[in-house]
């Protein structure tokens, strides 16, 4: 049988273990357009307004971003969108998925791209309009008006 102090010495090592591991991503947004509010949305929940960063702890599943003109749907309507879920891979997840929609009821609005930092570096919108990433904690960089 362990003593006391050494149970909790083990809970404490493992806490560490596991926040060393634990998931998380940033996304951030480039607007160069000099008019809009670069908005974040998950289902019916706005994640971040602004250019952030905005940091999750775990993964971010079925995100969309775009930049609100005033002419924009609370889900991008109207507007040029970036579809994205940041994940770590795991056997269940090939990973992070990233593209450009305009696929009715979305359009052109304005010129958009993004690509992935801190893994991934050079995969985004410049080589493809979707690129896959399968990086723990990548992190994604949106731009506007580029």
């Amino acid at each position: 049988m362990f003593p006391f102090k050494s149970l909790s010495l083990f809970a404490t090592i493992g806490a560490l273990i596991a926040s060393a591991h634990a998931e998380t991503h940033t996304v951030i947004f480039d607007n160069r357009c000099g008019f809009g509010t670069p908005t974040l949305i998950s289902g019916p929940n706005i994640l971040g307004i602004g250019n952030g960063p905005f940091t999750f702890n775990g993964p971010l599943i079925s995100a969309i971003a775009y930049l609100q003109t005033g002419g924009c749907g609370f889900n991008g309507e109207g507007c040029t969108l970036i579809e994205t879920t940041l994940i770590n891979p795991s056997p269940s997840s090939g990973g992070s998925d990233t593209d450009i929609s305009l696929i009715p009821p979305h359009s052109f609005s304005v010129t958009s791209g993004f690509g992935y930092f801190n893994g991934c570096d050079g995969a985004g919108a410049d080589s493809s309009l979707q690129a896959s990433c399968e990086v723990n904690n990548v992190n994604l960089a949106i731009t506007f008006c580029d």
